[in-house]
C-alpha cells in the first residue's frame, strides 16, 4: 500500500476532554473488549496549515454520530489467526500472490528482485508476501502474536468484520474515536507530537526513508495496545497502521477506493505527516501493504451490554 504523497502548533489552551467511556464485553466469537462511544455532535475536519487540501481534510464542519462500540486496538494476527482458522479465509494478498514490504525491510536479494514504484521507490512489491509473511518469503510472524494484523486489503476487513459480527466504521466514527473527546486538536492526545519529550506513538524518527532511530521503540509495528490510550480509551488512533474505514474516497458511486485513517510507522513530517487525526487518505479495496490494518466497530442496538 504506498502511500507516498510527499510532504507543531503550540496549544492555545488546556485541550477540553469528557471521561472516558469504560470498556464493555461484548459476545460474539471475538473475545476482545470494545469501547462503548457516547457519539454526538463534533467538528470534523481541519483547516491546518500542515493539511493536504487535495485530500479533502477541510473544511472544518459539524458532524453527528449516534453512539456506537468501537474496538480498544487494532484487530492482532492472533486475532485475524482466529478468523482464518474457522473459515479458511484467504486474504487477497495470498490470492493475487504479492503485496508491499519496505524496502529497507528486505535482503538485498530480495530488494533486487522486486519491483518497485516510480513515486514511491521505498516501497517493493514481494512475490509471497502476506498477513503470515509480512516480509515476504522465509518472514513469519514471529513474536508478533500482539501486533497489528497487516497485508490485508479492505475486502479482507470487511470479511473479517462479517464473521465477528462487527462492521468498519465509517470516516466520521473514526475520527470522532480518534479526537478522544478533545476539539481540533492536532493529535489524540493533543496540539504537541512528543508533549514533554514522551513519545505518544508509532511513526518513523530520523531522517526519511534512509534512517530509523526508532526512538519510539519500534522500526515497525508494535503491539496494538503499546502506547497509552487516548481520551475514549482508544490505543495507537496515530500511528503504527492505517486502518480501513467503511467510506469510499470520494463520493462517486464508481470509485473503487477506500478511505484510511491514521498514519502508520512510516509516517514522518517530511513528506507524510497524515498521522494526524484530520489527516486521510485511500487505496483500492484490494490493495494491501506491511502498514495497514483495522479496527472494527459495531451498533449499540443488537443487544451487547
Amino acid at each position: 500500500m504506498p502511500t507516498g504523497t510527499p510532504r507543531g502548533l503550540e496549544p492555545s489552551q488546556a485541550p477540553a476532554s469528557v471521561p472516558a467511556p469504560a470498556p464493555v464485553a461484548y459476545a460474539g466469537k471475538d473475545p476482545e473488549k470494545m469501547v462503548r462511544l457516547p457519539g454526538g455532535t463534533f467538528l470534523m475536519g481541519t483547516d491546518d496549515a500542515e493539511g493536504f487540501p487535495g485530500d479533502g481534510e477541510g473544511p472544518v464542519r459539524e458532524v453527528h454520530v449516534r453512539p456506537y462500540l468501537l474496538d480498544a486496538h487494532a484487530v492482532s494476527n492472533d486475532r485475524f489467526a482466529a478468523f482464518t482458522a474457522a473459515t479458511g479465509y484467504r486474504t487477497d494478498a495470498e490470492r493475487i500472490g504479492w503485496s508491499y514490504v519496505f524496502a529497507g525491510f528486505l535482503p538485498a536479494a530480495l530488494r533486487r528482485i522486486s519491483p518497485r514504484p516510480e513515486r514511491t521507490p521505498w516501497w517493493c512489491g514481494v512475490t509471497g508476501a502476506d498477513w503470515r509473511s509480512p516480509e515476504g518469503p522465509g518472514s513469519d510472524l514471529g513474536a508478533r502474536a500482539d501486533h497489528p494484523v497487516v497485508h490485508v486489503s479492505w475486502n479482507d476487513a470487511q470479511a473479517y468484520c462479517r464473521w465477528a459480527g462487527s462492521r468498519l466504521p465509517t470516516e466520521a466514527e473514526w475520527e470522532y474515536a480518534a479526537r478522544g473527546g478533545l476539539e481540533q486538536r492536532r493529535y489524540p492526545w493533543g496540539d504537541e507530537l512528543d508533549p514533554d519529550g514522551e513519545y505518544r506513538c508509532n511513526i518513523w524518527r530520523g531522517r526519511f526513508p534512509a534512517r530509523n532511530t526508532a526512538a519510539d521503540g519500534y522500526r515497525a509495528t508494535c503491539p496494538v495496545d503499546a502506547f497509552p490510550p487516548n481520551g475514549f480509551g482508544l490505543h495507537n488512533m496515530s500511528g503504527n497502521v492505517w486502518e480501513w474505514c467503511a467510506d469510499r474516497w470520494t463520493d462517486s458511486p464508481g470509485d473503487p477506493s477506500r478511505v484510511i485513517r491514521g498514519g502508520s510507522y512510516l509516517c514522518h513530517v517530511s513528506y507524510c505527516n497524515r498521522y494526524r487525526v484530520a489527516a486521510r487518505t485511500a487505496n483500492t479495496a484490494d490493495g494491501s501493504g506491511g502498514n495497514a490494518g483495522f479496527r472494527c466497530a459495531r451498533d449499540l442496538d443488537i443487544g451487547f451490554v
